[in-house]
């Protein structure tokens, strides 16, 4: 066989020479359709100026055939020797290309780190550790995550449920410069890397051409929704059904024309930001709705932070300690099934807007809790079927309802989030003054809101009758009055009192009996060495 070479150094002009000719690749191969390879070549006999150009799918064999003869034809040499080296050529492209393709696979692919046994110990005993829960939002703290204390802990709860069969996902919601986005990434720093994929911006198709498994169990974040507006359909079917499917028509290499289908498999936890709330009402009807906390404490709490930094006062060593004791506790989590005896007590509240979907959020919520905690669990051992199981204790329950009041409390909300705010800043202006109505000049003088802007929330709030006109006697000009100042805290209360009534209902009943004819045997968790 005759010595070949291929000339790859310049990635735009492959140069691949043989006894009898000289073929020029211009511009290179594509790494990423590995069903074709279309070349543009430029052929010509050794010491000749004479060059043939063609672009063609060198796994096309009609077209390797024409192009055989033409080759021949136009600088008369052998059809022999011309097919002998496009079937080098293809088979060195070939192989180059797949070891490309290898290589920039390890370049890409997301290490899993492997635990020290001085890791591994730490990150048992946290998980181990008596109130976890409260242990794991002051690591948070420490990792750098300034105020929101709710929010970052329901996160990084959400992100955790990643992991299990049933994922939860987020929507942040808040004005722009709010920190949204920082509070997401923030959070998503305390996540392994080989568990998440972030995400700025993707095109129509993007999530159809991961490999079937490649997301499954991971946490994707989105930036900004805005960016992703092409693949919120996909989106909502990946975390609905937990996979999706395209059909594609395509040729094979004998021009045969096939139906392929590419399918992607979850389950995902997906986490995204954006400000504007309604135009994803789709998506956050599948998602946690966490309100950025704009509020002048917050503001305070970020700015000392940053002058802290500015000082050199910010011990970084101790943030990095932080974050790491929280991945690697992520990475000792394990696959287990849920199981909740205390779910046929658990009811919402009647205010609560579409039940269906948040009572799902909310029995999910509680299993995420209860799974975060499995090192404190007994694993019990159903009979019949041999699946290894964690209960929910009432202590989880209690945990997940002191975090998901807020979440229930903007679910059970006719306003938007950031109608809701500058209502709830209005009743508060309206107190310090010691008046009980408004004028648009007096709101935006005084609370700095924009125009445009205080003239949408007051259309939404008059449609939804929590404010009325009013005329003034003596100078027949008009105003505006809240219609109830107590219908948000009557709310919560509603909401309050119907979750301790679920907790009431459960310490009333029985305790829940073990089936023995189900139940073999339990047994604490083991330790992971």
């Amino acid at each position: 066989m005759e010595k070949s070479n291929l000339n790859t150094t310049n990635p735009n002009h492959y140069i691949y020479e043989t006894k009898h000719l000289k073929i020029s690749i211009l511009g290179g191969i594509r790494f990423n359709n590995l069903e074709a390879l279309r070349v543009t070549l430029g052929i010509q006999k050794l010491k000749s100026e004479q060059v043939l150009r063609q672009n063609i799918d060198l796994y096309n064999d009609t077209s390797i055939e024409k192009l055989t003869r033409k080759v021949a034809e136009r600088l008369e040499i052998g059809t022999t020797i011309v097919r002998r080296d496009l079937d080098q050529l293809t088979n060195e492209l070939e192989t180059y290309r797949l070891q490309e393709v290898e290589q920039q696979g390890k370049l890409y692919e997301k290490q899993v780190k492997v635990l020290t046994e001085k890791e591994v110990r730490a990150a048992q005993a946290f998980l181990k550790a008596d109130n976890l829960i409260n242990r794991t939002q002051e690591l948070i703290g420490q990792s750098g995550v300034i105020g929101e204390e709710t929010n970052r802990l329901l996160m990084y709860l959400i992100f955790t449920s990643r992991k299990t069969n049933n994922p939860l996902h987020c929507i942040s919601l808040g004005s722009s410069g709010a920190g949204k986005t920082h509070l997401q990434s923030k959070v998503a720093e305390l996540i392994p890397e080989e568990d998440k994929i972030e995400m700025t911006v993707l095109s129509a198709n993007a999530f159809y051409y991961f490999n079937r498994t490649e997301l499954q169990n991971k946490l994707i974040l989105i930036e900004d929704l805005d960016g992703a507006e092409s693949v919120l359909y996909p989106l909502r079917e990946l975390q609905s059904k937990k996979k999706i499917t395209k059909t594609l028509v395509h040729k094979d290499q004998k021009g045969v024309t096939k139906t392929i289908h590419l399918t992607v498999e979850g389950p995902v936890s997906v986490s995204g930001c954006t400000t504007q709330e309604s135009i994803y009402e789709d998506n956050s009807n599948r998602s946690f709705l966490l309100y950025i906390d704009e509020s002048e404490l917050q503001d305070e709490k970020i700015m000392l932070y940053q002058r802290a930094i500015s000082a050199g006062q910010i011990n970084h060593e101790e943030e990095h300690q932080a974050r790491e004791l929280l991945k690697n506790a992520q990475r000792l989590l394990k696959v287990i099934t849920v199981r909740n005896p205390f779910a046929m007590h658990l009811t919402l509240p009647q205010s609560v807007f579409k039940p269906r979907r948040t009572n799902a959020h909310y029995l999910q919520f509680i299993e995420a809790i209860t799974f975060y905690k499995q090192y404190q669990k007994f694993h019990h051992i159903d009979k019949e079927t041999g699946e290894e199981y964690i209960e929910t204790s009432i202590e989880d329950i209690q945990e997940a309802n002191e975090l998901i009041k807020e979440v229930l409390l903007r679910k059970s909300d006719s306003l938007t989030g950031a109608c809701r705010n500058h209502l709830e800043n209005l009743k508060d202006y309206l107190k310090k003054q010691n008046q009980t109505q408004f004028t648009n000049s007096e709101i935006r003088r005084n609370l700095r809101v924009k125009e445009t802007t205080l003239r949408r929330y007051n259309n939404q709030l008059l449609l939804e009758n929590y404010i009325k006109k009013v005329q003034n006697k003596t100078t027949k000009s008009y105003a505006y009055e809240i219609t109830n100042p107590d219908e948000y805290q009557d709310l919560k209360a509603m909401i309050d009192k119907a979750l301790q009534d679920c907790m009431v209902q459960i310490q009333l009943a029985n305790e829940p009996t073990t089936n023995h004819s189900k139940v073999a045997r339990s047994k604490p968790t083991k330790s992971i060495s």
